[in-house]
């Protein structure tokens, strides 16, 4: 019996390996491809170590007047940064009054918040949100990828079932008999109690943010992109210069990469919470 549990434990695990070992390969590919040279990408077998043009390729991608890509890497910064903090604050605020308040048509506004979650909204409202950027005379200008994107119907939905969980009825109800307004319940009681799980949607909202690319495309102008828009302008600019492109991809997914660094344990933790109250 314990051998037959060790060679399910061993398999589990070479099995886990592998797929962990395909998932990083494009990545750890992206980034040797950054210290490369064009003759290199086109190699075969493409080269598997690192070469020495990274400075030379950052010296470019810097200097390449098309793409903007410092300009790019801060407004993506700002607005991944607004957004997020805006979803997360609203997010845990209406799942708060969703879980724990009563009042008139709270199930009625939860269920046209899931209605939001099954149509694709963004998609189907390019149209009408561009003519309403080009009314306020948003075009070209940061406000008009952060405004439509301050609310999040998936993250209201994710923060009323995890407050509901999270932070019992009797705590709330002994807070109020202490006396407590509504929002000094939610601040000195649901707030340490949701902050794993605001880690986790801060990070998927970060994210989607940083990565989104069609919306920016549309309203934006190259003079004041984001770095998807950059990177998508490098790739006019240069055609065929892989090498630039892979050094424009690695340089916006390290902001990923330390947010996962500095936030890692507190998202593991409210994943791991998440599924032992599941």
């Amino acid at each position: 019996m314990n051998n037959r549990l060790w060679d399910a434990g061993l398999m589990t695990k070479v099995v886990l390996g592998f797929a962990l070992l395909l998932s990083a390969f494009p990545i750890y590919y992206m980034f040797i491809m950054a210290t490369r040279t064009n003759d290199d990408a086109v190699e075969t077998p493409p080269p598997l170590l690192p070469g020495g043009h990274l400075g030379e390729n950052v010296q470019r991608l810097l200097s390449t007047e098309d793409a903007n890509f410092i300009t790019g890497l801060v407004n993506s910064a700002i607005v991944a940064v607004t957004v997020t903090v805006s979803v997360v604050l609203i997010s845990t605020l209406a799942g708060f009054a969703f879980a724990k308040l009563r009042f008139p048509g709270s199930k009625v506004l939860l269920g046209l918040i899931l209605v939001t979650m099954m149509v694709p909204l963004q998609q189907m409202g390019v149209v009408p949100l561009y003519d309403m950027m080009v009314k306020l005379g948003w075009t070209g200008q940061l406000q008009s990828v952060i405004l439509p994107f301050l609310v999040n119907g998936f993250g209201v939905f994710m923060m009323t079932q995890y407050t509901s969980q999270a932070v019992p009825d009797e705590l709330v109800e002994a807070a109020r008999v202490d006396g407590a307004t509504t929002l000094g319940i939610y601040g000195r009681v649901v707030l340490p109690a949701l902050r794993p799980g605001m880690a986790v949607l801060a990070l998927l909202v970060f994210m989607q943010t940083w990565n989104e690319f069609m919306w920016p495309l549309i309203v934006l102008n190259p003079d004041n992109p984001v770095v998807q828009t950059s990177i998508a302008a490098l790739n006019s600019a240069h055609g065929t210069d892989y090498v630039m492109l892979f050094t424009g991809t690695a340089a916006s997914v390290l902001p990923l990469f330390v947010v996962f660094v500095l936030f890692g344990r507190q998202i593991v933790g409210g994943l791991m919470e998440g599924a032992v109250k599941a």
